[in-house]
């Protein structure tokens, strides 16, 4: 295989042309400032040997050579680092940069003929590790072709390297392949001419899931913490409220079960990101798996939150048959689905930035506060009345004495449980048809597209001279 160093200077696009070739072929791909969660050990990440790691003994062993105690022995370090404003204490960047070129070499080691992508494989590492890197280098292109982005140890790399190209800011249509000038896109097209990493879901990925994003997960913890504080504020506040003061304590509760489980949904937009530069990197499963198991994390923290909820509702308003019902719990819970479902939807299968994100993910709750009724009964313009109707709110306050004769079209009682959960559904249902839509018209287009252009770009005078090129050393001559 080969190993292609691409060099140029500041502000010519170096990185940028590793960015082109990732979304041409989704492949294996080490940034500059690869972002990792923080909080996992090492020692944990599945298929992972970390004893192949230069430093390890530095954690693993609890006595120097000398039989002197090793204050750095902690044999669960954690890959440390910043994620949502919080600091973990771990490896440092360019341990953790070696971390992930070991990682990648034991995860490819199965496989061949992939393209590994690597942005500034030395930046962040002290001069002593670069022989561990370079050893790395040389054996992971045994089996596997390696597209690299350099500034620094330039001409150690270009002595290692099968080809060299060089990208310029003045003409970007055009790249350097080993002294002779090729179109951009073609030599694009070329190099990401590889097949793909295949991911492999097994036990040890799932319980790798549930350990650092479950059991052990900061952010659950922190969640569940709140929740804990806001739940007790609130029986001090409301506690031996008398019947008839349902609606009040209702509002209140509700309020407090979104804002308990708010803080875990916000951080949904960040863990997605980090997530896929993780899958870039093949830490663990598919991204998609991973998505798929958030997905029911935060389904299940949902459910406790209303289940405490629904507890303290029942213990500060004592003997009301209204409220100490399996229906008042599910139209409960259904209800605070309406107002959570979009941030896992927006959160985490979009790839909208995490301003985006909040804004449309809060837009529900606006709406529902505007347009449901449920604070101003019976009020409201003719025709935009009628929007009550989409609200799992509106059905919510459908069942409290003393409101819901207030309440203009309320249905009948045996219907408010179905209409509370198809309402409550209701934003992850219009998700989900957009995102079908989306997928078999969208993605279809462009998989044709980039299809075509593909054939029209493999089959140019060159494509083949690329291809060729990268793998020979400068100045070999190119067989006729």
């Amino acid at each position: 295989m080969s190993l292609t160093v691409v060099v140029g200077s500041s502000g010519s696009g170096k990185t940028t042309y590793l960015e082109d070739v990732h979304k041409l072929r989704k492949c294996t791909y080490i940034r500059q400032y690869h972002t990792l969660r923080p909080y996992i050990p090492v020692n944990k990440i599945p298929g992972f040997d970390p004893t192949q790691l230069p430093y390890w003994k530095l954690y693993s062993e609890p006595t120097h050579e000398d039989g002197k105690k090793n204050e750095s022995y902690n044999p669960n370090i954690k890959i440390g680092g910043t994620m949502a404003g919080e600091f973990v204490a771990g490896l440092s960047g360019g341990q953790r940069k070696m971390m992930l070129f070991e990682l990648v070499r034991q995860r490819t080691s199965s496989q061949s003929g992939l393209l590994i992508l690597l942005d500034e494989p030395f930046a962040g590492v002290t001069d002593d590790f670069v022989p561990f890197i370079v050893e790395r280098l040389n054996e992971i292109r045994k089996k596997h072709s390696v597209l690299l982005v350099t500034n620094d140890h330039v001409e150690t790399l270009k002595e290692m390297a099968d080809s060299t190209i060089t990208v310029s800011a003045i003409d970007r249509s055009k790249i350097d392949l080993n002294g002779k000038s090729y179109d951009r896109e073609l030599a694009l097209h070329a190099v990401s001419d590889c097949p793909s990493y295949k991911h492999s879901v097994g036990n040890q990925d799932i319980m790798f899931f549930m350990q650092t994003e479950l059991l052990t997960s900061p952010q659950v913890g922190a969640s569940l913490g709140f929740m804990v504080f806001a739940f007790v504020m609130f029986l001090l506040s409301y506690w031996d409220s008398k019947p008839g003061s349902e609606a009040l304590v209702l509002v209140a509760i509700q309020i407090i079960s979104f804002f308990a489980i708010n803080p875990f949904l916000i951080a949904l937009a960040d863990w997605r990101e980090i997530v896929i530069q993780e899958s870039d990197a093949l830490m663990h499963c598919s991204t998609q798996t991973n998505l798929a198991l958030k997905s029911i994390v935060t389904l299940v923290l949902l459910v406790v939150i209303n289940v405490v909820s629904f507890g303290c509702l029942v213990g500060c308003i004592d003997g009301s048959d209204v409220i100490n019902t399996a229906a008042m719990w599910v139209s409960m819970l259904f209800d605070s689905a309406s107002l959570t479902l979009p941030f896992i939807c927006f959160g985490l299968y979009s790839r909208l930035p995490l301003q985006i994100v909040q804004v449309l993910a809060s837009l529900p709750f606006l709406f529902m506060i505007f347009f449901s009724t449920t604070f101003s009964p019976g009020a409201g313009l003719g025709g935009v009345k009628e929007l009550r109707y989409l609200f799992a709110r509106f059905y919510l306050w459908c069942r409290i004495p003393g409101v819901k004769e207030n309440m203009d079209g309320c249905p009948a009682e045996d219907q408010l449980v179905g209409y509370t959960i198809l309402t409550g559904c209701l934003g992850l249902i219009i998700f989900l048809v957009f995102e079908v839509v989306r997928q078999q018209v969208v993605r279809r287009k462009v998989a044709k597209s980039s299809k075509s252009k593909f054939e029209e770009i493999s089959a140019m005078a060159g494509f083949t001279e690329v291809q060729m090129a990268m793998r020979q050393k400068p100045g070999q001559v190119q067989p006729q």
